[in-house]
């Protein structure tokens, strides 16, 4: 047995001693220094996250309480008695008039009453030249009020309306005339003390202050923190666009600010930084002591993490990138025993049996695809076939030996292309070639009460490859579920459309008697299997049209603006305009 020498062991103790004293306090040293970090950097966060959710829900409650003044404002507006009093108070003798002002002194009081925030409702009547007002009663004409409020711009100025610092909602009543004043402006007035009372709510901290600002009309309320000269070098700290670094008499503040387009008002709440970081002064030292102990343990650490972590996973990881990109004959050459040696092992094997499984998925849906197509191509119609011959035996009998010859060629074309072998995919051109001879065919059974509507295939389409007998099949099920049972006038319309990366082939009929809820039942039947000999051949045109194309494409199923079926072919063109 070899002996190492005892240097050489206690070289080996020492080093698993300090490997396991990194491992127990390296966590504990990165854990401090980023509790130090992100305590400094993300404590003022955490109080943004906390009162940006209180100024959110403030001016969202402000605005309520702004939305239900304005429905009483404007009620109050159209009030009857008002309006009467504002148009016929010459024509009303002294008790009516008594009556009219103590009514709508009593609604300028409800209103008053209805908020807190409100501090008075006045109604300045211009033609009794009479202000009314909840609080002082009535009054002459406030002619500096009346022509104020009558000519404000509310689109430039808001809803909320400064008058010497006050806000107010103000509604005009116009009499109806051309150039004439208003009859009356209804004027609501928010009442700055309660205002406060609400912002001084919003205060997490003694030191903290909020303000409420409206930059278009110059209207500014704060708490009692909120210094005139506070206030102006807030707006002027908004105006350049430097509210992180807001500073004021060598004081930073902290600040978070909600602005409510609605309103087009602002609430913010301020706090000097440092009783944001007060908390953590305690904290800096150990935050570097951690830093420094925790130094050479994390270059140690992120050595041994590159050599025996991170390379081999980075490794792995651009074998997977490899592979994503549709490389699939990649291989891991290694040496390695240890866990990511397993992992490459594990991975070549998973690539080699990923390739087979797509190899076999590929070969089983052509070969799901050639069968459902010979499955089509053996559903030959016996009663298409019998009736095509009692029109030949007809056509002998009357001797016209024109059109048996046009007929008997027709046929022949027909059942040669749905029973031929070649190619699955044929051009587009061909398959409406075929689709339109079939019509040709059924006219000579139904041309007096059959009408037959075929587009004409734009040249853009025309060289697209698609799978054989989709049109066909449509067209046929038409005929042999809703117009041959219809007496007169059926109607059968094929049409084509085009988009950039899609086209559509549709078939319609006017067949009656199907329901929407036929119509749905057809759709839910459409991606199973089985079902009745319409729903199957259906069926299986959408899948194979999916196999090609893609899920995307397929048969959509509709009420036809003739009144029956329409069925609608969809092809996005994202790769199957590539078949050959």
């Amino acid at each position: 047995m070899l002996k190492f020498p005892a240097v050489s062991m206690r070289h080996t103790i020492f080093i698993r001693m300090v490997v396991t004293y990194l491992a127990i306090i390296l966590p504990i040293l990165l854990l401090g220094l980023y509790l130090y970090n992100w305590s400094y950097r993300n404590a003022s966060q955490d109080l943004s996250r906390a009162t940006m959710s209180q100024l959110t829900y403030y001016l969202e409650d402000l605005n309520r309480e702004v939305e239900w003044m304005e429905i009483q404002q404007y009620d109050l507006a159209q009030d009857t008695e008002l309006n009467k009093i504002a148009v016929t108070w010459s024509y009303m003798d002294d008790v009516q008039r008594r009556e009219g002002v103590n009514y709508v002194m009593q609604r300028l009081t409800s209103l008053k009453n209805s908020s807190a925030y409100i501090s008075d409702v006045s109604v300045h009547i211009r033609t009794i030249d009479k202000s009314l007002s909840a609080m002082n009663g009535i009054d002459e004409l406030d002619r500096g009020r009346y022509d104020f409020f009558r000519s404000v711009n509310l689109s430039k100025e808001g809803r909320l309306i400064n008058w010497n610092n006050h806000l107010e909602l103000s509604v005009t009543q116009s009499s109806g005339r051309m150039g004439e004043p208003p009859l009356f402006i209804v004027q609501i007035e928010l009442d700055n003390e309660k205002l406060k009372d609400s912002l001084r709510a919003i205060n997490a901290y003694a030191q903290s202050g909020s303000l409420l600002v409206s930059r278009k009309t110059d209207y500014a309320l704060g708490t009692e923190n909120s210094s005139p000269e506070l206030i102006q070098s807030y707006l002027q700290a908004v105006e350049e666009g430097n509210l992180y670094n807001w500073e004021l008499g060598g004081t930073r503040y902290h600040i978070d600010s909600f602005t409510s387009d609605k309103l087009g008002m602002s609430v913010a709440t301020y706090l000097p930084e440092k009783a944001v970081k007060r908390p953590l002064t305690k904290f800096v030292v150990w935050a570097w002591l951690f830093a420094a102990a925790s130094f050479l343990a994390v270059l140690i650490y992120s050595y041994a993490t590159f050599k025996f972590v991170q390379k081999p996973l980075l490794v792995l990881i651009r074998s997977f990138k490899k592979m994503e990109s549709g490389s699939l004959d990649i291989q891991i050459d290694h040496t390695r025993k240890d866990e990511f040696g397993y992992l490459y092992l594990r991975f070549n094997q998973m690539l080699s049996r990923l390739r087979m499984l797509i190899d076999q998925d590929y070969t089983r849906k052509l070969m799901m695809q050639r069968a459902e197509l010979k499955q089509l191509q053996s559903q030959i119609n016996p009663h298409f076939l019998y009736n095509s011959f009692f029109i030949l035996s007809a056509l002998a009998k009357q001797g016209d030996v024109t059109r048996i010859e046009e007929f008997s060629g027709m046929l022949g074309e027909y059942f040669r292309f749905i029973t031929r072998n070649g190619e699955d995919n044929v051009r587009l051109a061909e398959e409406t070639r075929h689709s339109r001879m079939y019509t040709e065919i059924q006219k000579m059974r139904f041309s007096r009460r059959i009408q037959v509507q075929f587009g004409e295939l734009p040249k853009d389409m025309e060289e697209l490859r698609v799978p054989r007998l989709i049109l066909q099949p449509l067209i046929e099920n038409a005929y042999e579920h809703c117009l041959e049972k219809q007496a007169e006038d059926g109607e059968l319309r094929v049409s084509f459309e085009q988009e950039e990366q899609e086209i559509r082939l549709i078939v319609e009929d006017n067949g009656n008697g199907l329901t929407d809820e036929a119509i749905e039942a057809l759709r839910q039947r459409l991606n199973q299997n089985g079902g009745s000999h319409e729903i199957t051949g259906m069926s299986n045109i959408h899948r194979r049209i999916q196999l090609i194309y893609g899920e995307d494409s397929g048969l959509l199923l509709d009420r036809s603006a003739l009144n029956g079926l329409r069925v609608m072919i969809r092809i996005r063109l994202t790769g199957g305009e590539s078949l050959v």
